[in-house]
């Protein structure tokens, strides 16, 4: 029992990782939308996407160490710090890694973003937005669990909350650019010239 410890450790770690990168996606999403409701306002929903952000890298950093220290799997750091360079599951931990490093990219901008500016900050931050299907794809590639059915349940409650983030980021969107379209003065067939 006690080998397969850190079998459980990194699986859990992983599963919980990806549970927190996908609310941190949807609150990142909200943010974005500007969604507030009574009694939750708008500067509480970055402040919680902030929080369960860091929190997602301390498991994503579990996951990552106890999976190199497994006897088991044998990644070694090189595997683990080398997108595409581990003999175990090359294609999968490789999408990982990159996963990884977008996760890692996005809180060190984020950490920096006052130094950086908003336009660069933001043009990382939304490259890191590939981080989360990545993992995704990750976990069900390299996943021992992946065929398991309570494995396909949170992987679909995770893309549901991800797709119902995202209509309501992109309808925000929309609204915005209607009250956009109707403030510009219209200038076409005024009688200007």
């Amino acid at each position: 029992m006690i080998e397969a410890l850190p079998w459980y450790v990194t699986r859990a770690a992983g599963m919980v990782s990806l549970v927190l990168l996908t609310a941190v996606v949807c609150l990142g999403l909200l943010t974005a939308a500007r969604w507030q409701r009574p009694g939750w306002p708008r500067f509480l929903t970055a402040e919680v996407h902030r929080s369960i952000a860091l929190l997602s890298v301390v498991f994503l950093v579990v996951h990552v160490v106890v999976a190199v220290v497994d006897p088991y799997t044998a990644l070694g750091w090189a595997s683990a710090l080398v997108p595409f360079s581990s003999p175990y599951r090359q294609v999968w931990l490789g999408l990982g890694g990159v996963s990884m490093y977008l996760v890692a990219a996005m809180i060190v901008t984020s950490l920096l973003r006052g130094r950086i500016g908003r336009r660069t900050w933001r043009a990382i931050h939304l490259t890191a937005y590939a981080s989360w299907p990545l993992a995704v794809v990750h976990g069900l590639g390299t996943g021992t669990d992946s065929a398991a059915a309570w494995s396909w349940v949170v992987n679909a409650a995770c893309a549901m909350a991800v797709g119902g983030a995202l209509v309501l980021r992109l309808r925000a969107h929309q609204e915005e650019r209607a009250a956009v379209e109707t403030a510009l003065p219209m200038t076409s067939g005024s009688g200007f010239r």
